[in-house]
């Protein structure tokens, strides 16, 4: 396998081909992932560097804003380049009062596909993932069977899930083919953390190595969250080796961590994005990685 690029869905007819570094939306929104971005023409700028930086995977979700980054892609971006993958997620949407909730029904989730289609100017979005609310909502495997649905509609090209258990992912595996799983995961969080209104975020290396098993890319998301508030000093030990920053290393560390995992580090700064984008230029060693483990 090439270690700089990753085959998405590399069993079915339509094999995607990305650089294994990719960029998260999430960030270019206002406070609380909520409204207009800060400073919009930087979001504007930051995009268009991804194109021109060779990056070829966007993740965004039209409850990121709402749609505000769906309609900052279209802008920046639009006509899209032919090798470029825009992956998002439904299953969730947001309340006035920008709180989170499951919209995981099959009519909600053909409802937030076709807003993606608008918002993004699409007429089939290549990737989309279908983000598991940890039991809330209607059953997993029934927003599953929507999503195989829309597949053969030919309104979705390859399918995906985000949030899932290990449990739940194995299910997904046995209804259709899984394109790939956004879960949490990063060197400070390899395991699952209880939201406040009672959800999960999962994570866990046992989903990585089931991912690596059925060779299904890893899109991590948090990949920066620390779980706990002390730093980790191992980190800054290698920071210092390699002169680089913590979140550098941090992203080198899941690069060099599996073949199959996919980073997507989001940012509303252009200073930091160019940042993250040494990370790949960043060699640890083996010694390196057992130090850090």
């Amino acid at each position: 396998m090439n270690t700089q690029e990753i085959i998405i869905a590399g069993a079915s007819k339509n094999p995607l081909k990305v650089k294994r570094f990719g960029y998260g939306t999430m960030r270019l929104t206002g406070e609380g992932i909520w409204g207009e971005p800060a400073n919009r023409p930087e979001a504007l700028q930051i995009l268009k560097q991804c194109i021109k930086n060779g990056i070829n995977f966007i993740d965004t979700a039209d409850y990121y804003g709402e749609d505000v980054t769906n309609r900052l892609i279209a802008e920046a971006i639009y006509p899209y380049p032919a090798d470029l993958v825009i992956c998002t997620k439904v299953g969730g949407a947001r309340r006035p009062d920008a709180s989170w909730i499951p919209f995981n029904s099959p009519e909600n989730l053909r409802s937030s596909i076709d807003n993606n289609l608008r918002t993004l100017k699409l007429d089939q979005i290549t990737l989309v993932h279908f983000r598991a609310f940890g039991g809330m909502g209607v059953p997993f495997a029934e927003s599953m069977r929507a999503m195989f649905e829309m597949q053969k509609e030919g309104k979705i090209l390859h399918v995906g899930v985000s949030n899932v258990s290990p449990e739940e992912l194995q299910t997904a595996i046995t209804m259709g083919p899984i394109a790939t799983v956004e879960n949490m995961f990063g060197h400070g969080q390899r395991t699952s953390v209880k939201l406040a209104h009672g959800g999960v975020t999962n994570g866990g290396e046992e989903v990585l190595a089931i991912c690596e098993k059925n060779e299904i890319p890893l899109v991590p998301y948090f990949s920066l969250f620390q779980s706990l508030p002390k730093k980790d000093d191992r980190i800054v030990t290698i920071t210092k080796k390699h002169n680089a920053t913590e979140a550098q290393i941090n992203l080198a560390w899941l690069l060099h961590r599996s073949p199959w995992i996919l980073p997507i580090p989001g940012t509303s700064s252009l200073k930091h994005f160019e940042e993250n984008i040494k990370a790949a230029e960043i060699a640890l060693s083996e010694e390196d990685m057992k130090f850090l483990e």
